[in-house]
């Protein structure tokens, strides 16, 4: 088998791979065909009227600085390299897998910027950053080829959840603005019918019949354990406390924003992913799960 996965306007070199190469796929798209934002343009929450109440967005706070990035436009870009509080950051989106997760994009004064491969491993979009073009897979959330092969990357805490709580919460958010310099339909989600659906678009390595496999699950990692947490389960609008490993976290479910905000026993926040159960479970198949 050749070492290079060729994707129409970009070649990858596999030679070297912590993943199956042959369980890597073209998911249609060329390298860059989707395209990633650089330092894109941000409107005020009060300049937001593109928005509706219900809209969904991924929303992160670094310092003092809290910005939300629509999730109607991240179906069209995947990544966002972004600044906050002058921390370099990547924001990553996979529609495939409904998981938004957010990376620390090297230091301030040593930045890493990542496109969009058109590869994808486990269903999951596959990063490359700019620099070694070595392929990184968001939700392993490592270098799986290439010269940065092993790498782990930093997850910062995020909130998958609508506009109106959002913004409730962060009064002073400012948001990704439509003028992205692209032109795409924003309005349209291009993967409408999907989430209904329970058919994978590209095989993935081990399925767990838990659950369904569109299932709406909230992922999280606590000494090195991963535990999956079924929305369907969690009570709505109070605090859920449950141990992993030697650690205590509380869980707080608003099931008419669908979210989920962790937190630890001294009240820091732990990065949680919203994810279909199929791709948690594909990644972490020794996954625990709330409720058994």
């Amino acid at each position: 088998m050749s070492s290079w996965v060729t994707a129409e306007a970009g070649v990858f070199d596999l030679s070297r791979s912590s993943v199956p190469r042959e369980e890597i796929f073209s998911g249609g798209p060329p390298k860059d065909g989707i395209p990633a934002l650089t330092d894109p343009a941000v409107a005020s929450a009060d300049e937001a009227t593109y928005l509706r109440p219900n809209d969904r967005v991924l929303g992160v706070v670094i310092g003092a600085q809290a910005r939300a990035y629509p999730i109607r436009i991240l179906n069209w870009h995947e990544v966002v390299n972004d600044r906050l509080s002058g921390m370099p950051i990547a924001v990553t989106y996979c529609p495939l897998c409904g998981t938004g997760m957010v990376f620390r994009a090297g230091q301030p004064g040593r930045r890493v910027l990542f496109g969009v491969s058109g590869l994808l491993y486990n269903s999951d979009v596959l990063l490359y950053d700019r620099e070694t073009e070595s392929l990184w897979s968001q939700l392993k959330m490592e270098a799986v080829t290439g010269p940065r092969l092993g790498e782990r990357l930093e997850w910062f805490a995020t909130q998958h959840t609508t506009w109106q709580a959002w913004r409730t919460a962060h009064p002073q958010t400012d948001i990704l603005s439509l003028n992205t310099g692209y032109r795409r339909d924003y309005d349209r989600d291009p993967y409408a019918g999907y989430a209904g659906s329970s058919r994978l678009m590209f095989p993935v390595r081990h399925q767990d019949d838990r659950l369904a496999s569109k299932a709406w699950a909230a992922g999280v990692f606590v000494d090195g354990q991963p535990k999956a947490y079924p929305l369907q389960r969690l009570p709505s609008g109070r605090m859920l406390e449950d141990r992993i490993g030697g650690q205590t976290i509380h869980l707080t479910y608003d099931a008419e924003a669908r979210s989920v905000q962790v937190t630890n026993a001294n009240k820091n926040e732990v990065p949680v992913v919203q994810a279909y159960w199929f791709a948690w479970a594909a990644f972490y198949p020794e996954t625990w799960l709330y409720g058994e």
